[in-house]
């Protein structure tokens, strides 16, 4: 089984219980995000003074950021039942029809992933959204019929990776879309100790501020990083998760100083070692640290980026000298000026 890395975004299935635990319930409990979370709390007051469902949402941003919680919290705040299913995974426009005839009104679906649904399936989703119709086509060939089916007033919220993939027509139905940002440093240490609060692990200030300086901005890989944490603070110490501890914690799980993990440093590596620095592209880049093309600039790329590691250019990645000087290696000497490269 290949290594997945301990940063990566999507969390295991060893990890998939706790990480729903974790989940705040309610908007008082979200950390971070303020500007959104006001905005979103004054759809949900007004939709409650008018008696009505909230009107369609839609999330975007890097994985892990809190787009299926704040999902969660809305249906709760709504006082409505939540729903949720991906894009992938509603493969035919009569597996969206099994999904929205058996909502409820007020009801919050949720999808994530929402740019991968298919064309079909979108286009059975218009009228559903604007109208609260659902066409369904009975039989086949020219006994084929046309049915529209009333539906009751429902709130999509859906999620999205990479909203120019969402289709214009898609994207134009949804009543507020809003952005996720990376987190602070601080908002991720207040993160951090209320999920030791839940999981009943003892961590101090600076055990929660060396997890959170590490997180890469993402709570998720906040949350992930305390329970590693905690597990060697178990084993290895007294169970309390403080500074120190926290360091040592991180080392054994290959989490440097700069809050890059093996994946990382193996994109640095390539980039440096296998490809002279760069530029190289994406697909080669992937093929050679074995990874998806699309996990590579999902996942990891962006960090990389927002920290000066690497550049994106139109012939392909290049690794900065802040790379370099990560790595301990040397610079490739600057070609004279005016020299054909």
């Amino acid at each position: 089984m290949r290594d997945e890395g301990l940063l990566a975004t999507d969390p295991l299935p060893d990890d998939e219980r706790e990480e729903i635990t974790l989940r705040p319930k309610h908007m008082d409990d979200f950390i971070g995000q303020t500007e959104l979370k006001e905005r979103l709390s004054i759809l949900i007051e007004a939709a409650r003074q008018r008696g009505e469902s909230v009107d369609h949402v839609l999330f975007s941003g890097p994985p892990g950021l809190g787009k299926t919680s704040l999902a969660g919290i809305l249906a709760i705040e709504m006082n409505a039942h939540f729903q949720a299913t991906s894009g992938p995974a509603l493969e035919r426009p009569g597996d969206l029809a099994a999904v929205i005839t058996n909502l409820e009104r007020g009801d919050v679906l949720f999808i994530d992933e929402i740019h991968r649904l298919p064309r079909q399936v979108e286009e059975v989703l218009y009228p559903a959204m604007e109208d609260f119709q659902l066409d369904i086509v009975v039989g086949k060939g020219p006994a084929a019929r046309s049915i529209r089916l009333d539906l009751p007033p429902f709130t999509l919220v859906g999620a999205t990776t990479r909203v120019g993939r969402v289709a214009p027509p898609l994207r134009d139905r949804f009543g507020y879309v809003a952005r996720l940002d990376y987190y602070n440093s601080a908002d991720l240490a207040r993160i951090v100790t209320r999920s030791a609060d839940i999981l009943s692990v003892r961590v101090t200030a600076d055990g929660a501020d060396a997890v959170s300086y590490r997180s890469r901005g993402t709570p998720r890989i906040a949350n992930r990083l305390l329970r590693r944490v905690r597990d060697f603070a178990a084993v290895r110490s007294d169970g309390v998760v403080d500074g120190e501890t926290a360091l040592k914690a991180l080392h054994v799980f290959e989490v440097d100083d700069a809050g890059l993990d093996k994946v990382d440093r193996s994109i640095l590596e390539s980039i440096i070692v296998k490809f002279n620095g760069g530029p190289v592209g994406l697909s080669t880049l992937a093929i050679a640290v074995g990874e998806e093309p699309e996990t590579v600039e999902d996942a990891y790329e962006p960090y990389l980026l927002q920290e000066g590691f690497i550049q994106r250019t139109p012939r392909g990645r290049i690794a900065t000298p802040r790379a370099y000087e990560h790595l301990g290696a040397s610079p490739p000497e600057a070609s004279p000026q005016g020299s054909l490269l």
